[in-house]
């Protein structure tokens, strides 16, 4: 068992049952929550995946490095191991060495694979073979040399959301207990269940999207398009596309499939905070995007 992650996985997980308890519901909370799936989620989907693993777009290095730190906040690994990890994935996807395939399970893919040590991953050699690039920035070596740093980064956002809710609950309430019951809110579901939720809709790229679906492209793997998940991950979904063209920023090749995470790197390359944003090979190469008789069953 790798004790580091499951822990975690599995605390973190009870303490969001706490949702369940009306003392801590609130709907400021509830509306925290969404958000937070969106906004914290982006910074695995847009920085993690498309900007780190597979360099497809650019941006100022302090917004990249903020991204990471959103990123920390979802509790999903440092730069270097994350990148690592999906590299291999691509490499060797639906293969023996394949870390998270669904072909041997969907639970082992969904979260199995993150119970157990694999050698062959977690490495140094690993990192530096699959996430060199990554970690010549001396900021995410050092995040490699300090891994508890994901826990700290954690802790800390975890204790803003909860002075915040304190404060606003005590100057909107009146009293140190409705800020101790706002506040407390806030924590539980501001970041504990925003973190599960993060957590499972990421998830679900490497367990549903290798399962369930139809396939605009015959790649050498079982990547599948989601609807569903495509509109939980605004754009991950369409991962038949990814596979098929990993360097693109853009996973719509229908004009509905919808890539929000496209747009919003778009939106930073518009008011100038993205550059180099790689577009679909169809037009990227002149070719033309699939047509409706093209989907594979």
């Amino acid at each position: 068992m790798n004790w580091v992650y499951a822990i975690p996985i599995a605390g973190i997980h009870l303490i969001a049952c706490a949702a369940f308890l009306p003392m801590f519901f609130s709907w400021t909370g509830l509306i925290v929550a969404v958000l937070g799936v969106h906004v914290f989620g982006q910074a695995i989907n847009v920085c993690y995946h498309r900007q780190l693993t597979h360099r497809s777009f650019k941006t100022p290095r302090w917004l990249e490095h903020l991204f990471v730190l959103g990123a920390l906040c979802c509790m999903q690994d440092t730069p270097g191991k994350w990148v690592a990890t999906h590299r291999v994935h691509h490499r060797h996807s639906d293969e023996q060495p394949d870390p998270h395939s669904p072909l041997v399970s969907f639970l082992w893919a969904h979260v199995g694979w993150l119970m157990v040590h694999n050698r062959a991953t977690e490495s140094m050699a690993t990192y530096q073979r699959y996430a060199k690039d990554v970690l010549s920035n001396r900021f995410y070596m050092m995040m490699e040399k300090n891994p508890l740093i994901v826990f700290y980064v954690y802790a800390a956002h975890a204790v803003l959301f909860f002075v915040v809710g304190l404060l606003i609950g005590r100057w909107t309430g009146g009293t140190w207990a409705a800020g101790l019951g706002f506040g407390m809110s806030l924590l539980v579901w501001g970041v504990f269940v925003r973190t599960v939720l993060v957590w499972h809709i990421t998830w679900s790229v490497n367990s549903l999207t290798h399962l369930v679906g139809y396939r605009n492209y015959e790649t050498n793997e079982n990547s599948r398009n989601s609807w569903l998940v495509a509109l939980l991950t605004v754009g991950e979904g369409w991962h038949n596309n990814h596979h098929h063209d990993q360097a693109s920023a853009s996973n719509q090749h229908r004009w509905w499939e919808l890539d929000v995470s496209y747009y919003e790197i778009k939106l930073l390359e518009w008011v100038g905070l993205a550059w180099d944003v790689v577009p679909p090979r169809h037009t990227r190469t002149g070719g033309s995007a699939p047509g409706p008789r093209s989907a594979k069953p």
